[in-house]
């Protein structure tokens, strides 16, 4: 891709104007940043260096990996520092601690870029989608560079080029799209495994949810673009991928000839090279009879599924806009079993939601005791300017709240744990990640079904999938060996 990207900036000449087709622009602007940032580095005198920080989800992870391609492809060097000379957030707003963690760390970008007149500061992803957001940063940080938001993430050159010939704070922000460009840099942090959106956008407008306010409709991919992308992905040796939408399950209903989840699903199948497959979010209303059968059969689909449940009380879920009962998500949960019965599920609950009642929290804790989940995101409910949520009435007092995430906080911690020793003693494979964080002596890796394994092993392990036997369950993680002569391959089934 890589080559590709550099045969094509070698016949475009910036003395003409920008090509108005996509991704010929961008390529144009591709070029014009790289000779703005080999005269910047001659200026200073060194390689100019750029940070890029990440907040939310695997969505925005995706997102930044495009951002740091862009960056690498114009010149810029990869830094983890801060003090780097140019600094880029890419924002989630699901919560409003998530903003005030911005707003913190840019009183901190502005000294240091009092000190450093090569330093640019750019902010994007779902938090620069709320208009009072942009009044403040107007107002009050005037010293950031550029502003823009999810929908034109792939103009990040262009952008750049704005910056560089402007010289005055850039702000574009679009309230939604239905383009989708292709074929623009991206820079991956893991050479074996990768992301890859086949939609964007979510149609859903649960009552708590920014999302669809940030992300805009939902738009999904051509098939064959992902396809052509995986098959790329795996000639550079990626053998896991993680299919990446708001709501998965709800793929290719947008399509001039729409397709469903799980035909796509058969189509990735086929790639020659690819082990593992992964995807999120599903919507629990509309996981497809299509779709469980797909997974039963699959050979590359990994035993784990994230299902969303947000509250076990059907009333409650009434209220969310999540459209099923309590009933039809525990219905599903054993379709899903007879057909996977070794899957390891795992979910999202919002406790203290408006209106949430002492027998509303007691559902929830009947769906957790009844499904198990291997493990579950809890949070408590934050409450989104723009969202119908924000204005409801009974906002639950936050001592009560406090008191029901901690039961059942520790309701999910004690399932968890007993869920996770089921596969203690058995020897399966693992996708080997890295070098352990805390005990440089020891590889970590995953699972199909998420958990953690760490073993002592040779590096040269790393990206490849292996067999360890699982000799002890720590809770949330394995301690594993290393099989001997072994080379494990596929999922695993009890």
């Amino acid at each position: 891709m890589v080559n590709d990207i550099e045969k094509i900036l070698e016949t475009i000449d910036l003395e003409t104007t920008p090509p108005l087709e996509e991704p010929m622009r961008q390529y144009y602007f591709l070029k014009k940043a790289r000779k703005y940032i080999e005269e910047a580095s001659k200026k200073a005198g060194r390689p100019l260096t750029a940070c890029t920080t990440t907040f939310g989800c695997q969505m925005n992870a995706r997102d930044s990996e495009k951002l740091e391609g862009i960056l690498h492809q114009i010149g810029y060097v990869p830094s983890q520092s801060e003090e780097a000379d140019f600094v880029i957030y890419n924002t989630c707003t699901v919560r409003e601690n998530a903003n005030q963690r911005v707003y913190g760390r840019l009183g901190v970008l502005n000294s240091y870029k009092k000190k450093n007149p090569h330093m640019m500061i750019a902010l994007c992803g779902c938090m620069m989608q709320e208009p009072e957001v942009v009044e403040k940063l107007q107002k009050s940080y005037r010293f950031v560079d550029l502003i823009f938001g999810t929908h034109n993430i792939y103009k990040f050159a262009e952008l750049i080029v704005n910056c560089f010939e402007c010289r005055h704070q850039i702000i574009d922000i679009w309230k939604d799209t239905d383009q989708i460009v292709e074929d623009l840099p991206s820079e991956r942090k893991y050479p074996f495994k990768s992301g890859v959106n086949i939609m964007f956008g979510c149609n859903n407008f649960c009552s708590y949810c920014i999302v669809p306010y940030v992300r805009g409709r939902e738009r999904s991919r051509n098939p064959k673009d992902i396809v052509r992308e995986i098959e790329q992905l795996v000639k550079d040796g990626v053998v896991e991928v993680m299919l990446l939408g708001q709501n998965v399950n709800s793929y290719g209903k947008t399509l001039e000839d729409p397709i469903t989840f799980a035909q796509l699903l058969r189509e990735i199948e086929k790639i020659d090279g690819l082990k593992r497959i992964r995807f999120m979010t599903s919507h629990p209303k509309d996981l497809s009879d299509e779709l469980i059968e797909v997974m039963k059969n699959s050979k590359k689909i990994c035993n784990h599924l994230h299902l969303p449940l947000q509250s076990g009380s059907s009333r409650i879920l009434k209220i969310m806009n999540r459209k099923y009962t309590k009933e039809q998500y525990l219905e599903l949960v054993d379709k899903i079993r007879a057909a996977v019965p070794d899957i390891s599920l795992t979910t999202d609950i919002i406790v203290g939601f408006p209106g949430e009642t002492e027998e509303d929290f007691q559902e929830t804790l009947d769906v957790v005791r009844k499904v198990r989940y291997d493990s579950a995101f809890t949070f408590i409910y934050s409450k989104r300017t723009g969202t119908p949520a924000a204005k409801m009435e009974n906002q639950v007092p936050e001592d009560i709240v406090k008191d029901r995430f901690d039961r059942l906080l520790a309701e999910v911690q004690t399932i968890s744990k007993e869920e996770s020793k089921k596969v203690e003693g058995q020897v399966l494979p693992v996708l080997v990640e890295g070098i352990n964080e805390h005990d440089p002596d020891l590889l970590t890796g995953r699972l199909t079904n998420n958990l953690l394994v760490h073993f002592k092993g040779e590096k040269e392990l790393i990206g490849t999938i292996t067999d360890v036997y699982l000799k002890e369950c720590r809770g949330f993680y394995y301690m594993g060996e290393k099989l001997e002569e072994q080379e494990g391959s596929g999922t695993w089934h009890n």
